[in-house]
């Protein structure tokens, strides 16, 4: 689990790019599975052995200046709640603009690292010119060219030097299951459906994070953590109408779980907001249930499950195999079977095969089946087995492992699903060289 750092600054001072180049290194190797990166302003990075998650607050707001000019605020009082760290961007060209001594008022009074950048730096001429920057009261800056990269290694060095310590937690055998989902989504009362009664609740344990509060659940049967994200504080300076704070309060309680519970308003639909934080969870390799409230409000004529399941499939391709859960938060209609189905995504995603049960299986599949030629070549994949890793990863052993194409990987994945029930589990495949 690492620190989360959040950047922030005025529009087009280069945070995108700055953002970019850290995570690239990253993602590139990380994320080119999936292929598809739906949002870019999550992301992880490391410096020096150290991970950090970052969060570009730049991308969210569309609109014109004045819009912006009140949003910027609600931005950077969200990132001093929220992140352990903030790189405060600024623009050499510009120099100091008024937006940015409102930031910089905002920042000064954080008892958190601050880091000013004065980005675009790339000559000595803008060099001298960033002293102005010292007007800003927020100490030493750091000049870099997010463009070419130059300056971000100090600046790197200082964040690293900066990020407060974290403790390691002991781990508990117990599942952590996260409610994520839009505000007004139902998070709270499905939390309070399940706890029933007080007396369920055996402890309390103090949130891992000042805002996601742990409970112990011991109910049905199953004992269990819940990351409630649902309990976040609300300000009213706040309107949830932005992506960013319902993806933001998102990031901490996905990284820190097992099984997140995405929860959505039937009459709302699988949106945009709600996918992004479903494509967050995946990226993390977290297991999913998706959950499907109100759905008592919803006229049963027009949409049947069936349908609304498989509209929901299509906006989730190619990761289908979830298990979706029609839930009535209100008249309690299975919230038993929400839990249960975690508990069992959960068990799917601790499962260790064998690796000789794995080779009997999936050798013949892949005899019957084998990769396509690529360029006049022939690949033999000889030997498979699951990695040691807390989330499945398979790695296949063959000859050419460049000349396996994605269609061929998926091929492997869906069979590898049916043949081993991996329901609501992210699955990584990689291919080596024997």
């Amino acid at each position: 689990m690492g620190n989360i750092v959040a950047i922030v600054g005025r529009p087009n001072v280069g945070k995108s790019t700055f953002f970019n180049r850290l995570i690239q290194r990253r993602e590139a190797i990380i994320d080119s599975v999936s292929g598809v990166t739906r949002d870019r302003h999550y992301g992880k990075s490391d410096w020096n052995g150290k991970k950090f998650s970052l969060i570009d607050t730049g991308g969210y707001v569309k609109g014109s200046d004045d819009i912006f000019e009140a949003e910027i605020d609600k931005q950077v009082e969200l990132a001093i709640d929220e992140a352990d760290a903030i790189i405060f961007m600024v623009d050499v060209e510009t120099g100091v603009t008024s937006m940015d001594e409102e930031v910089a008022n905002l920042l000064r009074k954080v008892n958190k690292p601050v880091l000013l950048a004065v980005n675009k730096v790339d000559n000595n001429k803008r060099l001298a010119n960033a002293v102005e920057f010292y007007s800003l009261g927020l100490g030493e800056y750091f000049p870099i060219a997010s463009t070419n990269g130059s300056g971000t290694g100090d600046l790197l060095d200082a964040l690293i030097e900066a990020l407060p310590e974290i403790e390691e937690e002991e781990e508990s055998e117990l599942p952590r299951f996260a409610v994520v989902g839009r505000p007004n989504a139902g998070k709270s009362s499905f939390i309070n459906a399940l706890i029933g009664e007080d007396r369920y609740i055996v402890t309390d344990i103090a949130g891992t994070t000042r805002d996601a509060i742990d409970t112990r659940y011991n109910r049905f049967g199953f004992e269990f953590n819940l990351v409630d994200t649902a309990g976040i504080r609300r300000k009213s300076k706040v309107k949830e109408n932005l992506e960013f704070y319902s993806v933001m309060r998102s990031v901490r309680a996905i990284e820190n779980c097992d099984v997140c519970l995405v929860v959505l308003d039937a009459t709302r639909g699988f949106d945009g907001q709600v996918q992004n934080i479903f494509w967050l969870a995946q990226r993390n390799h977290k297991g999913i249930v998706i959950l499907v409230n109100k759905w008592d409000l919803v006229d049963k004529e027009t949409n049947t499950m069936k349908e609304y399941e498989t509209m929901i499939r299509r906006e989730i391709e190619p990761f289908t195999d979830v298990p979706i859960v029609f839930i009535s938060v209100l008249t309690k209609q299975r919230v038993f079977k929400a839990i249960e189905t975690a508990v069992k995504v959960f068990e799917n995603r601790s499962k260790k095969i064998k690796t000789r049960e794995f080779n009997d299986v999936m050798l013949p599949i892949i005899e019957k089946n084998p990769p396509p030629a690529y360029k006049g070549k022939f690949v033999k994949i000889k030997f498979c087995m699951q990695l040691p890793t807390p989330h499945p990863q398979f790695a296949f052993f063959c000859n050419l492992p460049q000349y396996v194409r994605d269609p061929y990987k998926r091929f492997l994945e869906n069979k590898l699903r049916q043949e081993f029930d991996f329901t609501g589990v992210p699955i990584s495949i990689f291919f080596r060289k024997k």
